[in-house]
């Protein structure tokens, strides 16, 4: 499982994000480089994601993120753990 909230500090490089009741756009951690990012690490881990079909809000919080991410993965029909028995 992707560490949501690790992967946003090593983005950010600010302790909010471990802050569950943030909201990660308004608070300017999440502008536009950061969402950018943000996709681009993802799909390094094999996660890919539209950034024009998606809601913005769900980019709110970590829990949305989170959200996007299952979602992605069940789409995709794949997991974190049958990604790693094919490596």
């Amino acid at each position: 499982m992707i560490e949501v909230q690790k992967l946003l500090y090593e983005l950010c490089e600010d302790e909010r994000v471990f802050d569950p009741e943030i909201d990660l756009i308004e608070s300017g951690l999440m502008d536009s480089l950061a969402m950018i990012e943000l996709f681009s690490a993802l799909e390094d881990e094999g996660i890919e994601l539209q950034p024009t079909r998606i809601d913005r809000d769900l980019l709110r919080s970590v829990k949305g993120i989170e959200a996007l991410i299952a979602s992605a993965q069940s789409k995709a029909g794949t997991t974190d753990s049958e990604r790693a028995e094919s490596e």
